[in-house]
């Protein structure tokens, strides 16, 4: 972004934030800051003012003249809404950050080591971070954090943690929360899907995938991050009764059922939205394959099982570019196909598949025509188009992905964080360091899983019970 329009979208934020701030206090019932709205929401209040009867409020009608400039713009996605990002593609539209990092690594604003442990990775919108923790067994719970200093703000518990006695036994909350306006949808590890308040967690309705769907988890138990996609909300209880459900966001009313043949186990990746052979689709991982249902009817319309037979822990969440599908899994391998539509059927075309590929638990990111992901032993640069491995690096091992700025940021499963350039030449590494006071670890096979999450200028980074928060943002 050059000058003029980093400097036009900072006055908008300011002219912005100055005129809300007028607004609240014209306000006789002003709510509180722990109940923020996001910019949807205030845009949608100012609009019905707007419409009304009552003379409109010059503030207000200011306000959203800025708000709706602001959206229109390409200044989007500073949030973190929900699992890997805007798009669920692990690419943030942050600008303006730090292109390499001080021998220490960047500057650290606060740390928080009492939220409960973990594998989830926050959601962030505005001044809220929202995180799913477990304390014991018996209680797992979503949070409000502020991003002040990352101190509580509420909490509302879920439900139990699921499968207690998994082997190995890494028993621990894992989804990551949706958040669409007002509201935030959440998957206990025990399968319980609730609907909250982004401003208070009260309770607006849940769902029991167990016991409302027959949903047949892992052994990991749940692990999914629910998909909002217009009024629907599409999850994965598993099982042969309703192995994909898509329910009503607001009610939680069911919309549809698919029974995939097969009656898989619900794996734990999380499902995209797939527009391939002139259907859009939602495409999920399941324990023995990909598949996929009509985003409309629930109709089951494909599977593919080759990047997952014979796995045990299917894991990575599938990486959609165009109508083109990644997906890999442990002790398998990786590989693209693309759906092809002929006759009104929909058929699976492999263009490659290898055991050499990504498969890593941090999952993959598409940078242009490449693709970097993690193996069980280090770090990989692929051509997306043909498969073909450009570079290999063992030196931090296994990790996270997040693209931002024209940089990858690693969170490596040995607790390190790093940052690199997204070069196919060669790996070239632009700083890590290691966060203070690391957690124990429940075990010896327990890792760093985290995925680094980067929100509005700040680089946060989940591990077990503490999470970080770094400033990236170059100063001005």
């Amino acid at each position: 972004m050059n000058r003029v329009a980093q400097t036009s979208r900072l006055w908008l934020r300011r002219a912005s934030r100055s005129a809300l701030v007028l607004a609240a206090r014209r306000r006789r019932n002003s709510q509180p800051e722990t109940a923020a709205l996001p910019r949807r929401g205030l845009a949608a209040r100012a609009a019905d003012r707007v419409r009304g009867n009552l003379r409109p409020n010059p503030v207000w009608v200011a306000s959203l003249a800025i708000i709706l400039a602001f959206i229109a713009g390409p200044a989007r996605g500073l949030d973190w809404p929900q699992w890997r990002g805007p798009n669920r593609d692990g690419i943030s539209q942050e600008t303006g950050l730090l292109k390499e990092w001080p021998k220490a690594g960047p500057n650290l604003l606060w740390q928080q080591k009492n939220i409960g442990n973990g594998y989830s990775t926050p959601a962030i919108v505005g001044n809220r971070i929202y995180l799913l923790s477990n304390q014991g067994l018996e209680n797992e719970f979503v949070q409000a954090l502020s991003t002040k200093d990352g101190s509580r703000v509420w909490f509302t518990p879920v439900g139990k943690v699921g499968n207690p006695k998994q082997d190995p036994n890494y028993p621990a909350a894992r989804s990551t929360p949706t958040v669409v306006g007002d509201a935030l949808y959440a998957l206990g590890s025990d399968g319980d899907l609730v609907c909250l308040e982004t401003a208070n967690g009260k309770e607006r309705w849940r769902k029991s995938l167990r016991a409302d769907f027959g949903g047949k988890p892992g052994e990991w138990a749940y692990a999914e991050s629910p998909l909002i996609d217009g009024e629907a909300v599409v999850c994965t209880p598993g099982g042969s009764d309703a192995t994909l459900v898509a329910l009503n966001r607001k009610s939680g009313d069911v919309v549809w059922k698919c029974p995939v043949p097969g009656g898989d186990e619900a794996a734990y990746a999380s499902a995209v939205v797939v527009e391939a052979a002139g259907v859009k689709q939602y495409v999920q991982f399941l324990q023995n394959g990909l598949a996929s249902v009509d985003a409309k009817s629930g109709k089951f319309l494909w599977r593919h099982d080759k990047t997952a037979k014979g796995s045990p822990a299917v894991i990575i969440t599938p990486l959609a570019d165009k109508e083109y599908i990644y997906s890999g899994a442990y002790r398998v391998g990786g590989g693209l196909i693309k759906p092809v539509g002929k006759d009104g059927v929909i058929k699976v075309e492999e263009i490659y598949f290898s055991p050499k590929l990504p498969v890593g638990i941090g999952g993959v990111v598409k940078v242009g025509d490449y693709l970097f992901g993690s193996t069980g032993q280090g770090l990989l640069c692929v051509e997306f188009k043909t498969g073909e491995i450009k570079w290999e690096e063992r030196g931090l091992g296994p990790a996270s992905w997040l693209f931002a700025d024209n940089r990858l940021y690693l969170h490596g499963e040995n607790g390190d964080v790093a940052i690199i350039e997204p070069s196919s030449a060669a790996y070239r590494e632009k700083g890590r360091f290691t966060p203070p006071e690391q957690p124990k670890r429940l075990n010896q096979m327990e890792k760093a899983w985290a995925y680094p999450v980067i929100a509005n200028g700040r680089l946060y980074i989940r591990d077990v019970g503490s999470l970080w928060c770094y400033g990236i943002k170059v100063e001005k």
